[in-house]
């Protein structure tokens, strides 16, 4: 699987840990965030990341943040994404099968790197269920327009 991933400077050291756990995975990571410290936007991130994911590119997406939650507005803006920020585990493969969130985010400042590994390995097993999950993802494509 082609993982496309994006962060802000909060998360620089956390994306590391996540991107070399997913390839030990055998998935592929696209790296679409910043690689250092220094202070930057994470809107342009998010952005960068749903747009990918959005066009195929890349078959989903992690975002981190602080607290995961602006980088996953930002992707949200992007139609068709369905970025879903996760602190536990049971949210993860949740809105994967409920909700088939083709992103999930997190927050540096909010999970360490053990709950962050399983987290990502929530969601990347977890399947989407389909059924009446599949008639509410389109009643939220209705409200893309």
């Amino acid at each position: 699987m082609k993982i496309a991933m994006g962060n802000d400077h909060a998360a620089t050291g956390l994306k590391w840990v996540i991107k070399e756990y997913v390839e030990g995975m055998g998935h592929e990571v696209v790296n679409f965030g910043t690689d250092d410290n220094e202070s930057c936007d994470y809107p342009a991130f998010g952005k960068a990341v749903g747009e990918a994911v959005a066009k195929g590119e890349a078959d989903c997406g992690i975002l981190i943040c602080g607290t995961g939650v602006g980088i996953s507005i930002a992707a949200n803006k992007v139609k068709g994404v369905r970025a879903a920020v996760c602190s536990d585990v049971t949210t993860a493969h949740l809105v994967k099968e409920h909700n088939n969130a083709n992103i999930i985010a997190f927050g540096a400042r909010i999970v360490g790197e053990e709950l962050a590994k399983d987290i990502v390995k929530s969601y990347l097993t977890a399947e989407f269920e389909g059924g009446r999950h599949q008639r509410r993802i389109d009643l939220i494509h209705d409200i893309e327009g």
